[in-house]
């Protein structure tokens, strides 16, 4: 029996994955083309996404441990392995609900850099000591300094809906980082990572000098996985998940590509795996939703349930200007950027002319991972009891009961606020978005666009069912406009029986009201 080999489930030292002999997807060709340069960096990425792990695997380059790049492109690409002083900040340990806490953690981090190059008592503020530590390695040593940051946005992230907080953590911040603007003449390399874009940001105000690739197409492929990859690196393991799941290899690497590829991180580049979901589909043999169950910002629900958004827009994808991916405000007025950000959406298309990117959820574990997380907060219905509804609205629809799915629908459509008014609307919509898109995880669903289709399309194995809602009007009048706009014409030649469905919302009850079934 073959070997069960080792793989680097949430290991972010590149020193224990090489020490370990654990699965490692070689990036350092892109690695070396990053380092052969003195150029400062920022790659934004969605957590769990190998951010730390190339911070460490930076580290390791930097402090000349050939050993471990050992069989590795780089290998062969790098012929003098120096050794550099490298200060590696990582901001992503500390939940920052003060300034106490922000102030505690950069001063830990430099106390312990003052240990190894010396402290100077002249020295007080958090950004004289950064800029001293640099001067003292580098004079130390003969060697200029690398300074690598991992998620250096995590303070703002975690107070991004605190607007008095979060100007005081873009203050320290700003004059932390801005250290290393004075400073240039010792540095060999800067590389820092976040989730959140930093163009307009007064954090990097005073360090305008950083090349942002988080767009480049030339390093959209750093970190993740390709599909490529995916075989070259992990035939064992897909050859085993497909034997365990009765798939064959190629329907194996298809449903992983369903449920875990589809991130692009820039127009027209290749689609990126999530590594986090991979590395545990294949670890336990199962198809689940490991990235989503990691945490969702509930501040994302909070913008999504103030906002006036329309919901229904991210099914056939929703358009970003090219200054929104330099957004990191909590707008309420537009949410998306900083569900991008977070990697909830992702590059479908760009328009180069407009320079207007089209974005839409990168795959079936993020759209139904998102979508079940959010329908507590507009429905009231909690996460058991709505996953165990949506297994049975499925169900209902493909044995042909119309009226067992409606009467059910009618839980969700019960958690509408009563102090709910001119928002009646939009909340029913939203509802209404989110279990259909669920209902998606089992059955064919397609639900209207601005383009005038019916409200909702449903495929089963033997029905097709054509919804049409009213929330001021009659369920007549909704049956009527599906004869009159001809909604069921595409479908006339499928073979399957088709149901139209008319339902009416009632505005005193929030909730449905009458519906007929035709």
């Amino acid at each position: 029996m073959e070997q069960i080999r080792k793989l680097p489930i949430g290991i972010q030292s590149f020193e224990v994955l090489r020490t370990n002999n654990l699965v490692y997807v070689d990036k350092t060709a892109l690695i070396y083309e990053l380092v052969s340069t003195s150029i400062p960096y920022f790659l934004s990425r969605p957590r769990r996404f190998g951010k730390s792990l190339l911070i460490s695997t930076f580290e390791a380059y930097f402090k000349g441990r050939k050993d471990l790049f050992e069989g590795l492109a780089i290998e062969k690409l790098e012929t003098k392995w120096e050794t550099y002083p490298v200060l590696r900040l990582d901001l992503s340990g500390e939940d920052y609900n003060s300034m106490k806490t922000l102030n505690s953690t950069l001063s830990l981090q430099l106390s312990s850099w003052e240990k190894q190059w010396g402290k100077d008592e002249e020295e007080k503020t958090l950004s004289q000591r950064f800029k001293g530590v640099i001067s003292r390695a580098c004079e130390q040593t003969g060697k200029r300094v690398v300074v690598l940051v991992d998620e250096y946005d995590k303070p703002l992230l975690d107070n991004i809906l605190d607007d008095k907080l979060s100007k005081s953590i873009r203050n320290t911040l700003k004059a932390f980082y801005g250290a290393l603007k004075g400073t240039g003449d010792y540095l060999r390399f800067i590389f820092l990572t976040g989730v959140t874009k930093f163009s307009q940001i007064s954090v990097f105000s005073d360090l305008n000098q950083l090349t942002d690739i988080s767009l480049v197409r030339d390093y959209a492929t750093l970190c993740g996985i390709t599909q490529e990859e995916l075989v070259a690196n992990f035939t064992p393991e897909l050859t085993r998940m497909a034997e365990e799941n009765a798939m064959s290899f190629d329907e194996a690497v298809a449903e992983m590509t369903q449920r875990y590829d589809g991130y692009h991180f820039a127009p027209h580049a290749p689609g990126m795996f999530n590594p986090f979901s991979v590395l545990n589909a294949l670890a336990y043999r199962t198809f689940g939703d490991y990235w989503f169950q990691t945490g969702t910002p509930t501040f994302l629900v909070d913008l999504l349930t103030e906002s006036d958004y329309d919901l229904r827009l991210l099914v056939d994808g929703t358009h970003m200007a090219a200054s929104g991916f330099a957004e990191y405000r909590a707008e309420k007025s537009n949410p998306i950027p900083l569900i991008y950000q977070s990697g909830y959406l992702t590059i479908h298309d760009y328009d180069k002319q407009y320079r207007l990117y089209t974005l839409g959820f990168p795959n079936d574990e993020v759209r139904y991972g998102f979508m079940s997380f959010l329908a507590p907060y507009y429905t009231k219905v909690d996460v058991g009891a709505t996953e165990a509804h949506i297994v049975n609205f499925a169900k209902e629809l493909k044995a042909g009961d119309v009226k067992s799915f409606l009467e059910r629908m009618k839980v969700f459509f019960a958690g509408i606020p009563y102090e709910l008014s001119d928002d009646t609307e939009r909340h029913y919509q939203a509802i209404f978005y989110v279990v259909l898109t669920l209902i998606g995880a089992f059955v064919q669903t397609e639900v209207r666009s601005a383009r005038g289709r019916a409200d909702a399309v449903v495929k089963t194995d033997k029905y097709i069912y054509v919804f049409e809602f009213k929330l001021n009007d009659t369920a007549e009048t909704a049956l009527r406009q599906i004869d009159s706009k001809e909604y069921l014409l595409p479908y006339t030649l499928d073979g399957r029986k088709l149901v139209k469905v008319g339902v009416s919302f009632d505005k005193e009850t929030r909730n449905i009201g009458r519906y007929l079934i035709g």
